[in-house]
């Protein structure tokens, strides 16, 4: 399993059009990607963290992480504009 945690700040005043995209977007990807165990948007608490979005995700194996990512920019279409920077991506390994 390949587990991914991607956190990226939302411009000022986008957040709720960023958490109505997901909402759309995230179904679509757990229907239609078969080896993504897991892909959990969250948003982070406190006034400093207002515009954070976090995923956590999880994978079978390094191929459906590849397809996620082919897939990613069709997904992310009307979000990417959406982001401010870049997006801080982690790749994780279970302990246990």
């Amino acid at each position: 399993m390949i587990t991914l945690i991607a956190t990226f700040q939302i411009k000022e005043g986008k957040i709720d059009e960023a958490i109505a995209l997901l909402k759309e977007i995230v179904p679509e990807v757990k229907k239609s990607e078969s080896g993504c165990v897991a892909y959990i948007p969250h948003t982070v608490k406190g006034t400093k963290n207002k515009n954070t979005i976090v995923f956590y995700e999880k994978y079978k194996d390094q191929a459906a992480l590849s397809t996620h990512s082919a897939n990613l920019p069709k997904y992310f279409k009307n979000i990417f504009p959406l982001i401010e920077g870049t997006m801080d991506l982690k790749t994780c390994t279970e302990i246990i």
